[in-house]
C-alpha cells in the first residue's frame, strides 16, 4: 500500500506530496511548471519506444523544442500537469506524469498518464492519477477520458483499477475509451 505525507500548502498552489510505493521507493509529487522543461524532454527520451508509442500515439526519438515547451506550460486551471520526482543514480529526475486537458466541455477532461518503464508496477500510476482526479473534481469536472491503444495493457489494468469504463473506439478498432465520472 503507497502512504502519502502531504507536505505544508503554499498559498495560491498545489500542495507537494511524498509517495512510497510498493518498492519502498519514494517520489515527491508536484505540479509541473516551465522550469521543468529539460527535465521534460530527459524523461520523454528516456522511456522506451513502446512507452512513447503509447503516450504520443506515434513514435517518436526526441521531443522537439515545441512540443516539451507545450507540455510544460500548463495554466493549472484549463490544464493541469503533476510530476513524480524519484531518484535515479543520485539524481532527482522526471519518473513520472499525469495530467489533463480541458476541451469545448468544461465538464470533461482528456488525461494521460506516464511512468518510466523501470518505474512501472509499484503503485506511481495510480498515485499521480489519483492526484489528477482528486484535483479535476475540486474544480467541477465531472468526467475523464483516456483514449489509448486497445493493446496497452499496463494503461487498461489501471483505468480498471481506477474505476474507468472502458469500450471500444468505434471510429478506430486499435483505440479504447477509458471514461471515468467524477
Amino acid at each position: 500500500m503507497n502512504d502519502v505525507s502531504p507536505l505544508p500548502v503554499v498559498e495560491g498552489f498545489l500542495p507537494y506530496a511524498m509517495e512510497t510505493l510498493s518498492d519502498g521507493r519514494q517520489v515527491l509529487i508536484r505540479p509541473m511548471n516551465p522550469g521543468d522543461a529539460d527535465a521534460e524532454r530527459v524523461f520523454i527520451e528516456a522511456l522506451s519506444p513502446q512507452s512513447r508509442r503509447y503516450r504520443f500515439q506515434e513514435q517518436m526519438t526526441e521531443a522537439s523544442p515545441e512540443l516539451v515547451e507545450r507540455l510544460v506550460n500548463v495554466d493549472h486551471v484549463n490544464d493541469e500537469a503533476f510530476v513524480a520526482l524519484g531518484d535515479i543514480d543520485g539524481e532527482e529526475r522526471i519518473v513520472g506524469v499525469s495530467r489533463y486537458a480541458v476541451g469545448t466541455d468544461p465538464r470533461q477532461c482528456e488525461i494521460a498518464v506516464t511512468v518510466l518503464d523501470a518505474w512501472q508496477g509499484h503503485g506511481l500510476g495510480t498515485a499521480l492519477m489519483r492526484r489528477l482526479i482528486d484535483v479535476a473534481r475540486e474544480r467541477g469536472i465531472e468526467r475523464m477520458i483516456s483514449l489509448d491503444f486497445a493493446e496497452n495493457r499496463e494503461m487498461a489494468h489501471l483505468a480498471h483499477h481506477l474505476g474507468f469504463v472502458t469500450e471500444p473506439d468505434q471510429d478506430d478498432r486499435t483505440q479504447v475509451i477509458h471514461r471515468l465520472a467524477l
